[in-house]
């Protein structure tokens, strides 16, 4: 179990993490989210003892994470470190050897992670000669083939398209159901949205948001429909309790400043007795986090 108490970190008079607590179990992912400088990556870096807390603790099944500890772990850093020269497969075994592997195993497993992963190209090619998408693989395959217990992974969706970004998180899934400990970062939020058991949002440092998604979502309120009707925009602003409307699609989404309107909007839409579409829900995570970020610059 990874666990944050009080941590905060000061770099002169900044103060990037003020105060955070969070706790991750084996077998459970974390998703950090916060928009660039909230502090996420100043927490990694603390999570890897790369730098210390100014004040409050951080451990690993009740211990500081030491060297040999962090052996244990695999990071995939957002600012990407592979050496452009070597080929794919003398990067992979380097990194893999770094971890106390034998360069015959990973050798094998290479083999079986470009399949997974659908790599275009062979172990033999350079590193310079991928593209972004094949890049990031690369390097995710070097952050995972030692099967890492404790797993961070700062952006890991940079550079891909869906087909590649669900690959991604099929892999990620895998590393839960073996039981890594698992803290990512991502401003992709439907992807932060299906991983994650826990999430954190930070916010110049503070804890802003923490808990599951759905929990998450559901205290904000169900204070968005989304229909399809023949109904006028001026009939639904009559309504008390509508904030906003705006087209989404064929469709439109109305915004609630009280969710209890929603029953006077089904009504109005329903009453030839059909409506071809009508979905009453919490903000999604992608809605609550610009919310909160905006809410931060006010």
């Amino acid at each position: 179990m990874i666990e944050l108490k009080n941590v905060s970190k000061k770099f002169g008079d900044k103060i990037a993490v003020n105060n955070i607590n969070l706790i991750v179990k084996p077998g459970h992912i974390m998703g950090l989210i916060g928009q660039n400088g909230a502090g996420k990556t100043t927490t990694f870096r603390m999570l890897l003892n790369f730098i210390e807390p100014t004040t409050g603790s951080i451990n690993w099944d009740g211990n500081p994470i030491d060297d040999l500890m962090r052996t244990r772990i695999g990071f995939l850093p957002e600012e990407r470190g592979l050496y452009q020269k070597l080929t794919i497969e003398e990067q992979v075994l380097y990194f893999a050897e770094l971890h106390g592997m034998k360069r015959s195993e990973a050798r094998l497993e290479l083999q079986d992670w470009m399949k997974r992963l659908e790599v275009v190209g062979t172990i033999h090619d350079k590193v310079q000669k991928l593209s972004k998408g094949n890049a990031q693989k690369i390097q995710l395959i070097s952050t995972l083939i030692f099967n890492p217990e404790f797993v961070i992974l700062d952006e890991p969706f940079t550079g891909m398209d869906p087909v590649n970004t669900e690959i991604v998180m099929q892999e990620i899934k895998q590393l839960k159901q073996r039981g890594a400990t698992i803290i990512f970062s991502s401003h992709n939020m439907s992807g932060v949205e299906q991983l994650s058991d826990e999430l954190t949002m930070l916010r110049a440092g503070r804890t802003v948001l923490q808990g599951s998604v759905a929990n998450i979502r559901e205290s904000f309120g169900r204070t968005e429909i989304y229909i399809e009707s023949d109904v006028l925009d001026d009939q639904l602003k009559s309504i008390d309790g509508v904030k906003s409307i705006e087209r989404r699609g064929i469709g439109r989404q109305i915004h609630l400043s009280d969710p209890l309107a929603g029953h006077a909007i089904f009504k109005l839409v329903s009453a030839d007795g059909y409506v071809s579409a009508f979905a009453q829900q919490a903000p999604t995570l992608d809605d609550i986090f610009r919310r909160e970020a905006t809410e931060g610059k006010q």
